[in-house]
């Protein structure tokens, strides 16, 4: 049976990354992203093309997200949504232009992801006990703990791995799994601009293959690479005072020009 598989932030990076892989093991996609010609030179490189749906649509009109979720499931079951379309800033708040820019950060990454879900709930509730489907949530280590200067790329993807957490115990019973992705550094267009080292930095085809597999096995949560799942149990325990010590004089994230 061909998995049916809805896939939001599909131009670049990790999101197109999980397309190439989905679309090689026979998926039927719908690609979501704003660049209408990046998602058809992604669809026109894809194993038979005509097969895949483009959107294109920003995740925060949510009318219009309901609206392509909509003609996705007109074509049958959906298997996996991926939640994946972010966007990354450096932000101060101090500066009170920044507020704008940590505001449109929450919005993308959080809200948008509650808002790619929620027309596949109830659809996946309906649908075969064997075939109920997974909801994918992608956050990040950054959201482990708060990193100096990226305070609302931090927030935000902390706020993606409580949200996913919470959707996954309200559908434990309905038999829907909710499955958290935390990347490390993966060598993507958004990783490219960071401004300081990057330890175990992976590309996003190797990344895609082990998300895959964490998605198929249903896993909770997962941080890839595995490395940066060490790092993360570590950053959990490390006391404030030696956490303070050791990042309050980290590089920062690069803030936009104002």
């Amino acid at each position: 049976m061909r998995q049916r598989i809805f896939i939001t932030g599909a131009s670049s990076g990790i999101g197109a990354a999980l397309a190439r892989y989905y679309a090689q093991q026979g998926a039927e996609l719908g690609l979501v992203a704003r660049r209408r010609e990046a998602l058809e030179q992604l669809r026109d490189s894809l194993p038979e093309p005509q097969r895949h749906r483009l959107y294109a649509l920003d995740v925060n009109d949510h009318a219009a997200l309901a609206t392509a979720a909509a003609d996705f499931l007109r074509g049958g079951a959906v298997d996996i949504v991926v939640a994946n379309a972010g966007i990354s800033q450096g932000t101060l708040t101090e500066h009170a232009q920044d507020m704008a820019v940590f505001a449109q950060i929450m919005a993308t990454n959080v809200t948008a992801t509650a808002a790619t879900f929620s027309p596949f709930i109830g659809a996946m509730k309906a649908q075969e006990p064997a075939r109920r489907g997974r909801l994918v949530g992608i956050g990040s280590v950054a959201g482990i703990r708060g990193l100096p200067g990226g305070g609302a790329y931090s927030a935000s993807k902390a706020a993606v791995i409580s949200y996913c957490e919470s959707l996954r115990v309200e559908l434990r019973a309905a038999g829907i799994r909710v499955v958290t992705i935390a990347p490390g550094y993966i060598d993507t267009p958004m990783t490219r601009g960071n401004r300081y080292a990057m330890p175990f930095l992976m590309p996003p085809e190797r990344f895609a293959a082990r998300a895959a597999a964490a998605i198929a096995a249903g896993d909770s949560y997962r941080v890839i690479p595995w490395q940066m799942g060490v790092v993360a149990k570590l950053l959990r325990v490390l006391p404030n005072w030696l956490f303070d010590l050791v990042f309050s004089k980290a590089p920062h994230k690069a803030r936009k020009e104002s």
